[in-house]
């Protein structure tokens, strides 16, 4: 969908008004994801928005950006350790060959 002057004002509005993801954006607005992404991410580069706070994606990793209009700080994004990155892979690791050894 073309972006009109309504679209984009409606999108300033809900980027200020409240803390959502460009996906949320999208279908509230009507606009593409793509669209969405792309202004949201113009605004930023440009210091007039801020990344709010991170959103969690299916796996349980922040990498879901939340922006908000206004000057601010980024917020962090949380980090799991090495040692429990490499710990859940091993145990993810052991349980599939329990389940094999079973199955057999």
């Amino acid at each position: 969908m073309k972006v009109n002057p309504l679209h984009y004002a409606k999108l300033v509005k809900l980027m200020m008004d409240g803390a959502y993801n460009c996906h949320e954006l999208a279908d509230m607005t009507g606009l593409a994801y793509a669209t969405v992404l792309s202004y949201a991410k113009a605004l930023h580069k440009e210091k007039a928005a801020h990344i709010s706070m991170w959103d969690k994606d299916s796996v349980g990793r922040d990498t879901v950006k939340i922006y908000m209009i206004g000057a601010g700080r980024d917020a962090k994004r949380q980090t799991m350790p090495r040692t429990e990155v490499y710990k859940r892979y091993r145990d993810k690791k052991r349980h599939q060959e329990l389940l094999r050894r079973m199955v057999l």
